[in-house]
């Protein structure tokens, strides 16, 4: 039996092909019992739209926009360059990328970007920044344009987001507390945990699955209260000689996000490399290097293409009004130890 066509459906409705097409593109001007038949029409013959030969047939393109951080530190220049090769592959399929950087710790100036989308040429967003009262605010403006937005690595849960696609912080937190434990052993130890902003959710999340395996199986760890680096080497380092100056008895280390060079710069300059268990995020250049020289114990990291990719194939169908995959946009937490460590990609 061949499949049921938009001819059917105006032959079962009785209404001509233009009206069967408003409907499908939910465009005005179509009486609402008119949709009504349509829609029954649709039901009743099974019809499944092919939304890929649709655009084609239209020469419809998507823009999307990706908004992420500025400057050099090397878990942003990795995401950006993973942004850039998505990019370049789906210029096949009609989809233009366009990236915004933005200052990390100005949100007015992120609020002003998003405002400045016109929704006329702008299919999606994905945006990875903390979430404060004016991103919020922006994102509900975009969401009532009809722009599909995502979070992207850090999640921005109390917005009108779509999606968030990353891991799961709170089990990577988790992860992290399991792995000190076990490092540390039953004599446990004091950690500091170091987090570029504690306002950043990705960073709260971490830290809250952290305290809760560490109550839960590790009582002879006492963690620390979170120490800000703001992503500056300066402060990262200052910061860490101060703990370590008044804390006696830390034989562990969270690193919640970025600041790798400073980390290790203090780790190697304090020759604390034999008895200070490092766990880290990201698999940087420089964490590599850390893994491979033994600074760090393990690194948690994510598959950056595969984040890209997925937040690509989620505002694409959000833009289309379709069903996401799941199981495909499960972005995985891989756990990196210098025995385990993968071939570095030129």
């Amino acid at each position: 039996m061949s499949r049921p066509t938009v001819n059917d459906i105006a032959r079962v409705a009785g209404v001509s092909l233009a009206t069967v097409d408003r409907v499908l593109n939910e465009r005005p001007g179509v009486r609402p019992v008119t949709i009504t038949r349509v829609t029954e029409a649709i039901e009743s013959l099974g019809y499944v739209r092919d939304v890929s030969a649709a655009n084609l047939a239209r020469q419809r393109h998507y823009r999307l926009a990706f908004f992420v951080p500025a400057g050099d530190g090397q878990f942003g220049v990795a995401l950006r360059q993973a942004i850039d090769a998505a990019a370049h592959a789906v210029r096949t399929e009609r989809t233009i990328v366009d990236v915004h950087e933005c200052a990390p710790r100005d949100p007015h100036a992120l609020v002003r970007a998003l405002d400045a989308l016109d929704p006329a040429t702008t299919d999606g967003v994905a945006i990875m920044a903390p979430e404060t009262p004016h991103v919020r605010d922006a994102i509900a403006r975009l969401a009532r344009a009809g722009i599909a937005v995502v979070a992207l690595v850090s999640d921005l849960p109390n917005t009108a987001r779509d999606h968030f696609v990353g891991i799961d912080n709170i089990a990577a937190g988790r992860t992290a507390g399991l792995l000190l434990g076990r490092f540390l052993g039953s004599e446990g130890g004091r950690v500091i945990v170091l987090a570029g902003s504690t306002q950043a959710r990705d960073s709260v999340e971490r830290r809250l699955g952290l305290d809760r395996i560490i109550a839960e199986s590790f009582p002879a760890i006492e963690v620390l209260p979170s120490l800000e680096g703001h992503d500056d080497p300066d402060v990262v380092a200052r910061v860490l000689d101060a703990a370590l100056d008044v804390r006696e008895g830390v034989r562990g280390l969270y690193s919640l996000g970025g600041g790798h060079r400073a980390l290790t710069g203090v780790i190697a300059r304090r020759a604390l490399s034999e008895r200070l268990v490092v766990v880290a995020h990201e698999l940087t250049p420089h964490a590599r290097e850390a893994l491979v020289d033994g600074r760090f114990d393990a690194v948690i990291t994510q598959n950056l293409g595969h984040v890209v990719r997925s937040a690509l194939r989620v505002l694409k169908a959000r833009s289309d009004r379709l069903d996401i995959d799941a199981g495909q946009e499960n972005i995985r937490i891989d756990v990196v130890l210098r025995e385990n460590l993968p071939p570095a990609i030129d």
